[in-house]
């Protein structure tokens, strides 16, 4: 059981039609409070509260487009309730006014003419149903039940509605309409209905299977990331932007820095060929148009003169231009191409933003595989699976941390069952399966690697497709032995999804750690700061900036606090950065060229040669790539970027 407080703003104007958010819920109360609209509702004092138990909440946004044809609406959204109650095993529905899911609203006498005909026709169906009263603010209260169906979204489209192809993105459509059927997958090769799956011991699978079958993304409560990213002054919000576009202070940027030089290497060093292309598309190229129709996301429109271009979602589009243009033979194959897209841009929904997890503007490593056939393609598939995994494993992310989904057709499985066994296994656990009877996107198979944070939500880390559209419509061809010119294949992958998703689950998962006592920080490579000197007395400050000097000249990122703090309260602070090795240094130190050094990883504390410090950071951060210190040495010349 929990107790649910919804947070939900109002998403990016896109002309779809009704929302709905259905939740299974133990019960829904509520209490009015006050007038929202001028003329609201007229209401008896018995409407002014209300509860029911067992109960299927519907939370109904009506929008302008539903107004060219409410009665259809109507229809739509009551087979949909009836349908998930039917499901749930409930006869008991609240329908519950709810605005904040669009920002495009039809007018108020044409929605609450819309919610009463809804109560109308379920209660001539059978239900037992209560409406919360229109035009007010209300408290509410629920309990949500913690199953898969316990929370779904639904858009109800007015089908003879007319819109131009910007404001309905036709994907979003199909994607709920498409069947999925829900399995669990083991290393053994059993395929179990998700329902008849024992999640004991696979608790994070179940809030993951939870999570996709929900299809809710929408935030209920600020995630513990954002505490730490503000704490640590990392990343900020910036009020002077579009929303789900931040700030990043000079440690985050290091951070952020780091991450995208690390998985740049290991793309290159896997193969592949590093491209840089343009942000921004033209709306009407013949390929890029139909592409835009096919690929489920938001897109941001901008002008130039009377000309429409689209700020890109992906690195796709300037990807297959090159390939497009390029002469490409059998023997190029696999042809890998990359580039670090900072940034794409998607307008997610408001009330979907979410701290570093969700992001409108988003840094993307982006790599694109030719293939000749199907057979090259899955052994590039397999082969960028197990390189996505290296990947997260130098971010401090390990199987344990994130769930497996693999999405493909029912035929597709029949006849490479093997194969995706295999992955089951390499991966060394079960994993989540969404099989279709039919294939609507442009790809034949998918995995991601998805982390869930504390909030039991569910981001995509790093993803792998296989395309078998994209090469035919962009005109992509090579060349086979007899010289003739033929369609391949086209992997898409990102070994480590967005950067930001990245620092957003190293994070998640160090407040995790956190909660359970236990110390957090990040991976040493990857620290802002590596180690911080400490002085005991202003008389030792010139060996701690001796000390400092060597440090910096290994290429270990180090500072020295020269505050005039007590020693424990400097100690203190540089446990509350998460410092990994605090070097203190007094008289004693200094007489015998030492250092006293407490390692954050394992709690101890050592008297140690300053030579053999270096060699253990340098020893355990080898490998990886390395970017000086953020800001300046001494911490009393350092600005305080949040107040």
């Amino acid at each position: 059981m929990r107790e649910k407080v919804l947070v939900i703003r109002a998403e990016p104007t896109v002309v779809i039609g009704m929302r709905m958010l259905l939740i299974h819920a133990d019960y829904l109360e509520y209490e009015v409070k006050d007038k929202a609209l001028k003329n609201p509702e007229p209401i008896g004092e018995e409407q002014r509260k209300g509860r029911l138990d067992e109960v299927l909440a519907a939370f109904i946004s009506v929008e302008k487009v539903d107004e060219s044809n409410p009665e259809e609406v109507v229809e739509k959204a009551v087979k949909e309730i009836e349908e998930v109650a039917r499901q749930i095993g409930t006869n008991r529905v609240f329908v519950y006014p709810f605005a904040h899911l669009s920002s495009d609203l039809a007018k108020p006498e044409i929605a609450l003419e819309v919610l009463r005909k809804i109560e109308e026709k379920l209660k001539e169906r059978g239900f037992e149903v209560k409406r919360a009263p229109f035009g007010y603010y209300k408290a509410f209260r629920l309990s949500c039940k913690g199953h898969p169906l316990a929370e779904l979204s639904r858009t109800i489209v007015p089908s003879g509605e007319a819109v131009s192809k910007e404001e309905r993105n036709i994907a979003l459509e199909k994607e709920e309409e498409l069947k999925s059927y829900w399995y669990v997958l083991t290393p053994e090769g059993e395929l179990i209905e998700v329902d008849k799956f024992d999640f004991t011991g696979h608790e994070n699978l179940r809030k993951f299977a939870n999570y996709e079958i929900s299809k809710n993304r929408i935030a209920d409560r600020e995630p513990p990331h954002v505490k730490l990213m503000l704490e640590h002054e990392l990343v900020d919000y910036e009020p002077g932007s579009d929303g789900g576009n931040l700030r990043y202070y000079p440690k985050g940027r290091l951070i952020k820095g780091l991450l995208e030089q690390y998985v740049t290497e290991k793309v290159v060093e896997y193969g592949a060929m590093e491209v840089e292309t343009p942000i921004m598309y033209d709306f009407e190229h013949p390929a890029l148009e139909k592409y835009l129709n096919r690929f489920p996301a938001r897109q941001y429109v901008v002008k130039s003169g009377d000309k429409k271009f689209f700020l890109r979602f992906a690195a796709c589009f300037g990807q297959f231009l090159i390939k497009k243009d390029a002469i490409i033979s059998y023997r190029n194959l696999p042809l890998r191409m990359y580039e670090l897209t900072r940034y794409s841009f998607r307008r997610e929904k408001s009330g979907e933003l979410s701290g570093l997890r969700r992001l409108r503007a988003f840094t993307m490593p982006d790599m694109h595989t030719v293939a000749r056939d199907l057979k090259q393609a899955m052994d590039e598939f397999k082969k960028q699976y197990k390189l996505s995994m290296e990947v997260l494993k130098g971010v401090g992310l390990t199987p344990e941390d994130y769930e497996v989904a693999i999405r493909f057709t029912r035929d597709f499985w029949e006849e490479n069952r093997d194969f995706i066994v295999e992955l089951a296994k390499i991966i060394g656990k079960p994993v989540l399966i969404e099989m279709w009877d039919q294939r609507f996107f442009y790809f034949i198979l998918k995995f991601e690697f998805n982390f869930v944070d504390n909030l039991d939500k569910a981001a995509a880390l790093s993803t792998v497709q296989i395309d078998v559209e994209n090469a035919e419509r962009f005109g992509i061809t090579y060349y086979d032995e007899n010289g003739q010119e033929r369609y391949p294949l086209i992997l898409h992958c990102s070994p480590s999804g967005a950067i930001e998703r990245v620092m957003y689950a190293i994070l998640e998962k160090q407040a995790k750690l956190q909660a359970q006592g236990k110390k957090p920080m990040f991976p040493l490579w990857l620290s802002p700061i590596q180690a911080r000197v400490i002085p005991v007395s202003d008389e030792v400050l010139d060996y701690a900036l001796y000390v400092a000097g060597k440090l910096e000249g290994a290429k270990i990122r180090v500072d020295v606090d020269d505050t005039g703090d007590r020693l424990n309260k400097k100690i203190r602070k540089a446990e509350k950065e998460w410092i990994p090795y605090i070097v203190v240094v007094g008289k004693n130190e200094k007489e015998q060229n030492t250092v006293t050094v407490r390692r954050r990883e394992d709690g101890k504390q050592v008297e140690m040669q300053l030579e053999d410090l270096i060699r253990e950071i340098k020893r355990k951060t080898e490998g990886f790539p390395y970017k000086p210190r953020p800001l300046p040495l001494l911490l009393s010349r350092r600005p305080k970027f949040r107040g």
